[in-house]
């Protein structure tokens, strides 16, 4: 069986562990890695691979559950029920190469990676205050 997700920690975010779980899984399904029928990681599986304590994934896959984004299934596994992204893979494979020539562009341009990231969240914000304009 394939690995479809692997989860990393930040041990210095200040995030919990277990909100660090989820949010990788919330990325996953709107990058479309993770799609309806996939199956996570066991919890021993995680614990083996992050040296945490099995609670805190079952915590994390319990959250999940709760939003409906995966279901568990005893003896079985945890699968994904929704994916969270509402574009095509070509859409977003298109999208993230013209992402990725933007990037090269500003590395050439002399931005390092916090100016990049500085420009896209400025940008996101902007959006964001426009949609909330629209609405009021």
């Amino acid at each position: 069986m394939r690995k479809l997700i692997e989860f990393h920690l930040d041990r210095g975010s200040g995030v919990a562990t277990y909100l660090q779980l989820v949010h990788q899984v919330r990325h996953a399904l709107r990058l479309g890695v993770l799609r309806p029928g996939d199956r996570l990681p066991t919890a021993r599986e995680v614990v083996d691979q992050l040296a945490i304590n099995p609670n805190t994934v079952l915590k994390a896959y319990r959250e999940l559950e709760r939003e409906g984004l995966v279901s568990g299934r005893p003896g079985v596994g945890t699968f994904v029920e929704r994916s969270l992204g509402q574009t095509s893979i070509g859409d977003r494979a298109r999208l993230r190469a013209d992402l990725a020539r933007w990037v090269l562009d500003g590395r050439r341009a002399g931005l390092d990676l916090e100016d990049l990231e500085a420009l896209i969240a400025s940008v996101l914000t902007d959006f964001s205050r426009e949609s909330r304009e629209e609405i009021a």
